[in-house]
């Protein structure tokens, strides 16, 4: 994965800039390895980038693409079998921790530090943005990650781990500063800007990437801290201005070790498409839905991008976490392709988000109702898909169970929005996302029987077949990494992967 990243880096900047990449070690940079501080923000922070991309759309879409029950680890295969069993300890994802705060959160960092000296608040804005994005979500995995202590080099090689709340609360503060600065200037070498360095408008865009974090943090303080979150977002829709467009890398090309990361980690690496398979979870509720066309493009590519597919794409499926059993038929692979992109924000999220805050405050969004914003998010993530908005519309408006209920109470609103949440989360690299709405909102709901069961309710998720976790708890966090473990002796003790992270609902036992 680190070869795909550098490679990815070297390919998309060595026509406009020289990169020169450090070693990537531990969360501190040691003193024989420095940190490059006579770099420029330009060199930086499209490295940091490329880093952030590579694991989040990589390793750790493959982590919530299982958890988020999208899809599961193949039969009579082992590849993801830890994953999908729960069976997850301090050895899992060292690296993608060591990269992300090596590698992204370093570059970052000493972008914002060297971009505030020279007053180049351009830059300042964007790795500040890309520094939140990518520290929300190692705190909304970790729960408690270094912060404060963080990126002070030889001064502190075992810093202390923050609290998750401290963490979001110190990165909307550094989000607000960043945006009180003068930044609206548009970069001389905009391909350095993976994200939007093709927009004329991109300074502004990163501004709208800022709103949009933040009120995507204050959605997940509402079980934990809601009158913070109340807050926040009616002081954000005090002038609300958020992101209509998707936020990701999208430069990938079909070459070896500069590929999207998921293709790369999931197909090329392993040397094979069959790894991960559709599980019953997912291709159960895009039945009921009788969502063809999305399930054409994520799962059977033989179908797309035909405009009525028949029958359902998905012929066959595997049930969550039933890697040890024969199944006669071949069920279906998840459908990727090497230029795919990832997403950090996608439109489709962004109008969800919105939906979501609007239906909880009644707060006025420029471009709607929440129903308005609801059937906004399903069409960019149909756009997103190749498809069309009229198809999306018609989906709306001809298929049961996916109508938005506007007239209903808040929480058949949130229900709504959620589930359709999930299904757009399949594309982009991007479903770690409705691991942590699930997390947090509940939905989609946990089955009180396992999918094989008469029962069985589609589209709720099951407690996987293999799953190894105490009275069937769910996965609610990671370990802390062995790297962290063994080295710093702040870090703290071990917390059970079942145990919630601090903005999460309780967990269940419902199997």
């Amino acid at each position: 994965m680190k070869k795909n990243i550098l490679n990815v880096i070297i390919l998309l900047t060595v026509t406009a800039l020289a990169i020169s990449c450090k070693k990537i070690t531990d969360i501190n940079v040691s003193p024989n390895n420095p940190p490059v501080s006579n770099a420029t923000p330009a060199v930086l922070f499209p490295s940091g980038v490329g880093s952030t991309a590579g694991i989040i759309g990589g390793e750790f879409n493959i982590l919530g693409g299982v958890w988020a029950e999208m899809y599961t680890q193949a039969p009579l295969a082992s590849q993801f079998s830890g994953i999908d069993s729960y069976s997850l300890t301090k050895s899992n994802f060292e690296d993608d921790w060591s990269e992300l705060y090596a590698g992204a959160l370093e570059d970052y960092q000493t972008s914002i530090t060297i971009g505030t000296a020279k007053g180049e608040y351009n830059y300042v804005l964007m790795a500040t943005c890309m520094k939140a994005y990518t520290m929300e979500v190692l705190a909304d995995l970790y729960d408690q990650i270094p912060y404060t202590e963080a990126f002070k080099g030889a001064a502190n090689i075992q810093p202390h781990f923050d609290a998750g709340h401290t963490v979001y609360e110190g990165l909307l503060k550094e989000l607000q500063a960043a945006l009180a600065n003068d930044y609206n200037h548009p970069l001389t070498t905009p391909s350095t800007d993976f994200i939007f360095g093709a927009d004329p408008n991109e300074m502004t865009e990163w501004a709208e990437f800022a709103h949009t974090l933040e009120l995507k943090m204050y959605l997940r303080m509402i079980n934990a801290f809601p009158d913070e979150a109340s807050t926040g977002i009616k002081a954000l829709y005090a002038n609300p201005d958020f992101l209509s467009v998707n936020a990701g890398m999208t430069q990938f090309v079909n070459t070896l070790h500069k590929d999207n990361p998921f293709y790369d980690y999931n197909i090329l690496s392993l040397n094979s498409p069959t790894n991960l398979k559709a599980s019953v979870t997912f291709a159960s509720y895009l039945s009921s839905i009788s969502d063809t066309l999305r399930a054409a493009v994520y799962f059977n590519a033989s179908f797309y991008p035909a405009s009525t597919p028949d029958p359902f794409p998905i012929k066959h499926a595997v049930n969550q976490g039933d890697f040890i059993s024969t199944y006669s038929n071949s069920p279906e692979s998840p459908y990727q392709t090497p230029t795919d992109p990832v997403w950090f924000i996608s439109k489709a999220e962004s109008y969800f988000l919105r939906a979501e805050a609007v239906a909880r405050y009644g707060v006025t969004d420029p471009e709607g109702t929440d129903a308005d914003l609801y059937k906004k998010g399903v069409e960019a993530s149909f756009v997103a898909n190749k498809l069309t908005v009229a198809q999306a519309d018609a989906f709306l408006s001809t298929h049961t169970g996916v109508a938005y209920p506007a007239s209903g109470n808040l929480d058949a609103k949130i229900q709504a929005i959620m589930m359709e949440k999930w299904i757009s989360d399949a594309q982009g690299c991007h479903t770690l996302e409705a691991v942590f709405d699930q997390w947090r909102t509940g939905y989609p709901q946990i089955s009180k029987v396992y999918s094989t069961n008469a029962n069985y309710i589609a589209g709720q998720w099951v407690y996987s077949a293999n799953g190894v976790t105490p009275t069937k708890l769910f996965p609610k966090r990671l370990i802390f990494p062995g790297y962290e473990v063994n080295e710093n002796k702040n870090t703290p003790a071990i917390i059970p992967i079942y145990t919630p992270v601090w903005w999460a609902l309780s967990n269940s036992v419902d199997q």
